[in-house]
């Protein structure tokens, strides 16, 4: 296990030197004489009048509030007073409007203290749930060990997680786990990267980066810088002749085909991935990632073709966590469509990948903050129509959308697949078809080809995303027209009859 850095050793770590300032409320509880006893030593031990030390500090160049456990106090437990602290910090925080980093290390509520420090969790989420709906950031790091009530509380409401490696992580510790159940879980079961692995964590990360680590996110997330440059949106993005919609299923299967991978890793566009939905493990066909372009902030979630597997349920609900924290935050969104389809199998059945997928498209047709979807290849299925509807949709030439792959629609309406080619341009599935029929609103040009030059591509892709979430985000943008554009889109589309 980690040695444990004192609270005090942690604010030195991670904020800029002499920018800590206390806002710690003076304990002025009086307690039965043996629990006032266990206070005093507990005092004289560590040199804290409390389990948690709160106050603002700088961290990277943003102005927080920390909120800092010492285990060293009694386990690191939550007595009333501890939450009143805690409470006290969070409300000043949104009254203020900064961002919150929560440090927990705790054994969880105060057994000296009984029910009336184990219903102070609850007091400390509703402050929580306040913070989040100012849209402002809370962040939380796992220390070891962060276990009971805290971790089923304010440890698990961060909208990014990250964890001290090799913590212990758990709902209950494993000594009283095994004194309730009778027998132990395996050693392996609460430590930060098991918890990582299976999508609970977002990341992990030694104390010593973490004040970079956050720095970084939040600066990603900074919705008050003024952006760089103003795009023009694109009016007559495609001048080429139509490509027809079987060249363009072909293209979007080139193997060195440009993805979503390839757009975060331009240098334009600064990011940091999630992991997983916070429930379950990840999805590796579904990236949902913080990202921010000619410093506009907004929360991507793209279907990963590099992964080379179809989504299953898992990544449905990560993109929906994707979507709540846009929603949260008062961030734009923007969907990135590229799949060969969910994935078919009596394990998605079994997970109600039907019902995810629903979810996810009624979610994303709800969602108050802007949208664009980038439809950057492949759009086969439910997979691709949950990704789809949004106040401003961009294609790619070679995007394409189907309810099945062309082969898949040959072998219903022929009974084999040699009239895939020939379906294709009867479904009317390209983006030319698409953008005629108001389904799209831009179609970016592939010219030179996207797989020789994938540069030139994901530049071209940018460009036209930074044009339309400029003009989303303009003091001039109508936010009331967006709900009703999502819900009459393909109203007025029109298909060649078959």
């Amino acid at each position: 296990m980690p040695r444990r850095a004192s609270a005090c050793e942690i604010i030195a770590t991670v904020s800029a030197p002499g920018t800590w300032k206390s806002t710690d409320l003076p304990i002025t509880t009086v307690h039965r004489s043996d629990y006032a006893d266990e206070l005093a030593r507990a005092r004289a031990k560590t040199g804290l009048d409390e389990a948690v030390v709160t106050g603002t500090a700088v961290v990277g160049e943003h102005r927080i509030m920390l909120i800092v456990s010492e285990f060293g106090f009694l386990g690191g437990s939550i007595g009333v007073d501890t939450a009143h602290r805690i409470t006290d910090a969070v409300e000043t925080a949104t009254r203020e409007r900064l961002p919150i980093l929560a440090l927990p290390a705790s054994g969880g509520t105060r057994m000296q203290e009984g029910t009336r420090a184990f219903v102070q969790m609850v007091r400390i989420t509703a402050a929580l749930l306040r913070h989040k709906e100012a849209g402002l950031p809370y962040l939380v790091y796992l220390r070891h060990p962060t276990t009971g009530g805290v971790l089923a509380s304010w440890g698990s409401l961060g909208h990014i997680t990250f964890a001290e490696p090799e913590a212990l992580v758990g709902f209950l510790g494993p000594r009283v786990f095994e004194a309730v159940v009778g027998a132990p879980l395996p050693p392996t079961v609460q430590t930060s990267e098991n918890m990582h692995a299976h999508g609970l964590i977002d990341q992990v990360v030694p104390l010593s980066q973490l004040g970079s680590e956050i720095g970084a996110v939040l600066d990603i997330l900074d919705a008050s810088v003024t952006p760089l440059s103003s795009h023009p949106r694109l009016e007559t993005p495609l001048a080429t002749s139509r490509a027809a919609a079987w060249d363009c299923v072909q293209s979007t299967r080139q193997r060195h085909r440009p993805g979503v991978r390839d757009l975060l890793a331009d240098p334009r566009l600064s990011h940091r991935r999630l992991s997983g939905s916070g429930q379950n493990a990840p999805d590796d066909a579904v990236i949902v990632a913080f990202a921010r372009l000619d410093d506009r902030p907004f929360v991507l979630i793209g279907q990963d073709r590099a992964a080379d597997v179809p989504i299953g349920a898992a990544g449905f609900q990560a993109a929906r966590r994707g979507m709540a924290l846009a929603a949260e935050l008062d961030l734009p969104l923007v969907t990135i469509i590229d799949t060969a389809g969910a994935e078919l199998s009596a394990h998605a059945e079994e997970s109600g990948i039907a019902g995810q997928i629903a979810r996810c498209l009624a979610e994303l047709l709800a969602i108050p903050t802007p949208t664009v979807s980038v439809l950057l290849g492949q759009g086969t299925g439910g997979g691709a129509l949950a990704f789809f509807p949004a106040d401003r949709v961009i294609a790619t030439e070679h995007g394409w959308l189907a309810p099945l792959p062309p082969e898949g629609a040959s072998a219903i309406v022929h009974g084999g697949t040699e009239h895939a080619a020939d379906l294709a341009d009867t479904q009317e599935i390209g983006s030319a078809s698409l953008r005629s029929s108001g389904l799209v609103d831009v179609v970016v040009a592939e010219h030179p080809d996207a797989a020789t030059h994938p540069g030139v591509f994901c530049r071209d892709v940018l460009d036209a995303l930074a044009a339309e979430l400029s003009a989303l985000t303009a003091p001039t943008a109508a936010p009331e027209s967006r709900r009703i554009r999502r819900y009459e889109l393909g109203v007025g589309a029109q298909l060649t009859p078959v």
